[in-house]
């Protein structure tokens, strides 16, 4: 009789081991670690212990990853927080009736519209500008994340995102009149809320 056929008989006469229970104590097999013989029911606890240790792996990931979820999630809140304090500061104290952000690197992994890809040249813009730009629209790309607003802006400021000097975003302010942002002005407060936003930003991918 060959061995599979025993093993299926086993399985299918399952009441062989009620009938023969004093079997169970009398046969050893081979430990698997320690190269010593053991009975059946030691290998089973054996074999049991060993699944728990997966299942207990298992779990541990799975916590893993539904922590790392909370912190993405709270990543993600804290970005929301802040780009709307952005846009309803610039907006409103400030007068700024078109304001747009592009985040990218590290910063820019989510759905926002904040994270949409943009042009190699728009980035190639943002990482050669020492100072913020201001004068007329630069470029069909930059102008389209207005949306529909866009067809009315006039003059245009351009804020590059940095940290530790990696450039990891771009401002865009827009403005319906000509001279609002214009060639030569002084940029300093531009500069100033490029800044704080980017250090903002990055405060929440922490």
């Amino acid at each position: 009789m060959r061995a599979d056929d025993v093993a299926r008989y086993l399985q299918d006469h399952p009441e062989f081991f009620e009938q023969y229970a004093e079997l169970l104590t009398q046969i050893t097999i081979p430990s698997p670690h320690e190269g010593r013989a053991i009975s059946i029911t030691e290998r089973q606890i054996a074999a049991l212990r060993e699944k728990v240790k997966q299942l207990e792996a298992k779990l541990a990931e799975l916590i893993r990853y539904g922590e790392e979820n909370d912190s993405i999630a709270g990543k993600v809140h804290k970005l929301a927080v802040v780009l709307r304090a952005l846009y309803s500061h610039l907006g409103g104290p400030f007068a700024v009736p078109h304001v747009a952000l592009r985040l990218w690197g590290a910063a820019g992994t989510g759905d926002a519209v904040e994270f949409t890809p943009i042009s190699d040249e728009a980035r190639d813009f943002a990482l050669t500008i020492a100072h913020p730009y201001c004068g007329p629209g630069a470029g069909p790309d930059v102008m389209a994340w207005f949306g529909e607003g866009g067809a009315h802006v006039r003059s245009l400021a351009l804020l590059s995102l940095r940290e530790a000097g990696e450039t990891f975003g771009l401002i865009a302010f827009g403005s319906e009149e000509p001279q609002r942002f214009f060639p030569g002005m002084g940029t300093l407060y531009l500069e100033q809320i490029a800044e704080m936003v980017a250090a903002a930003l990055v405060r929440t991918r922490q």
